[in-house]
């Protein structure tokens, strides 16, 4: 790190499911000078209640196999924000009361995505980027409660600014 400041008194859990990407995931992360620590994704609400917000990296998996990793779904109400990324954000629907449909054809490879509208999730990214896909599942149904992003006919994949904000690319 090429700053000489300590990191911040916050901290954030990655519950990891299995993506290539969650070290990615973590050095970014701390690059913003937040302290994170990656943790089984079977870890307890108890054992998260105290860091200041939870990332659900992606994974490989579908909601739908019986062995699939699982999560607490007791996380959701910590009170603390839950970012959802790829099937995180499919296992917040599906706990959540949303709707998930296994996909007859499976995504995967380089996708762009458009941001519409504002949003501070996105503060600090161009409006238009290059993304990665590698999904089976898809959400077709935000649980109660939450709203999304409206559809683009130029994004693959939604990203979505919720309370607790998922992000499928």
């Amino acid at each position: 790190m090429s700053s000489g400041k300590a990191f911040s008194h916050s901290r954030i859990a990655i519950l990891d499911f299995g993506s290539q990407y969650t070290q990615v995931i973590a050095r970014r992360v701390r690059e913003c000078r937040v302290y994170s620590e990656i943790l089984p994704h079977h870890a307890s609400a108890k054992r998260l209640s105290d860091f200041v917000g939870i990332i659900l990296s992606g994974g490989p998996a579908s909601v739908f196999s019986a062995a699939a990793p699982k999560l607490d779904p007791a996380i959701f109400s910590l009170g603390i924000p839950v970012l959802g990324i790829c099937y995180g954000v499919q296992l917040m629907a599906f706990h959540l009361g949303g709707s998930v449909e296994f996909s007859d054809r499976r995504e995967y490879g380089a996708g762009s995505i458009k941001i519409v509208g504002q949003s501070d999730l996105f503060q600090s990214l161009p409006s238009e980027f290059q993304v990665w896909n590698s999904h089976g599942d898809k959400v077709t149904a935000l649980p109660p409660g939450l709203s999304g992003g409206r559809p683009h006919p130029t994004r693959k994949g939604s990203a979505r600014e919720l309370p607790l904000p998922g992000l499928r690319l």
